[in-house]
């Protein structure tokens, strides 16, 4: 099973920095690295320059214009640029515990996707962490994360977690979560009408649903460290399309990956 490892970013090259190198130190390393680049300026583009040069993964930097905000397009062509058949979602902003991709792998299971959670690092942390240009995990009970039983790794709780499947969009985040590429392609990848934050991921994966896909939740495995910075909140048009996906038990989004890959493929 070959496996891209999608990371998406927007001008923060510090964070990212980070993050490619808790990457470059998995004991599984994905077989490639896709950079989903929603228009970052060229200190991202010389940052993945100088991290690919005696790299042994290959890393794509998949760049679109930048026009607003477009996570849902720029995950499309990054996934479209995609040579594997298994497909792992993180962001730029987040800090990989050094089993992160075995984890994924050891629980994922043909007819499911795999949720994750993270654990939140405080603006005082995450300033010091990018000041140094380096990580350690801080302890469960440091005052500076929330979320900390996210941070717990324990193989025998994960494995009875991992066995249980739930049909909601509860904790739907696509910081971090994994799925076979066939079934991302056939609900037709994420909808493109999503051009603000939020619910993106909520609806891609109601369309999972549709098609028959459950969820598996990732716990005490798969841990993974988000740098501190401020969130959007979802507009009313975002809930809209999420509504109209839940109600009309859609599968398939007509302004979706399909179109990247007829380019693709000329």
């Amino acid at each position: 099973m070959t496996t891209s490892l999608i990371i998406t970013t927007y001008n923060w090259p510090q964070a990212l920095e980070l993050s490619l190198k808790s990457i470059l130190g998995q004991t599984k390393k994905p077989d490639e690295i896709i950079i989903a680049d929603d228009g970052s300026t060229d200190d991202t583009k010389n940052l993945i320059e100088q991290i690919s040069n005696g790299c042994d993964i290959k890393i794509i930097h998949s760049w679109q214009e930048d026009n607003g905000f477009r996570a849902a397009r720029s995950r499309n062509l990054a996934i479209s640029k995609s040579n594997c058949e298994y497909i792992i979602c993180i962001d730029g902003d987040m800090i990989l515990d050094k089993d992160f991709i075995q984890d994924h792998l050891k629980c994922k299971s043909k007819g499911f996707y795999i949720q994750g959670s993270r654990v939140l690092l405080s603006p005082r942390l995450t300033k010091e962490i990018l000041l140094k240009k380096e990580f350690k995990a801080p302890t469960l009970f440091s005052k500076e994360i929330k979320n900390n039983l996210n941070g717990i790794k324990n193989k025998f709780l994960s494995f009875f977690i991992c066995s249980k499947s739930s049909r909601n969009h509860k904790g739907v985040k696509s910081c971090n979560f994994s799925f076979y590429k066939d079934d991302f392609l056939k609900v037709n990848g994420f909808n493109e009408n999503f051009t603000s934050w939020g619910r993106e991921d909520s609806e891609f994966i109601e369309r999972l649903y549709n098609i028959g896909i459950k969820r598996k939740n990732l716990k005490f495995a798969g841990i993974q460290y988000h740098l501190y910075h401020n969130e959007g909140s979802s507009s009313s048009s975002n809930d809209s399309i999420l509504k109209n996906a839940i109600e009309k038990k859609l599968q398939w989004c007509e302004n979706g990956i399909n179109k990247h890959l007829e380019e693709k493929n000329g």
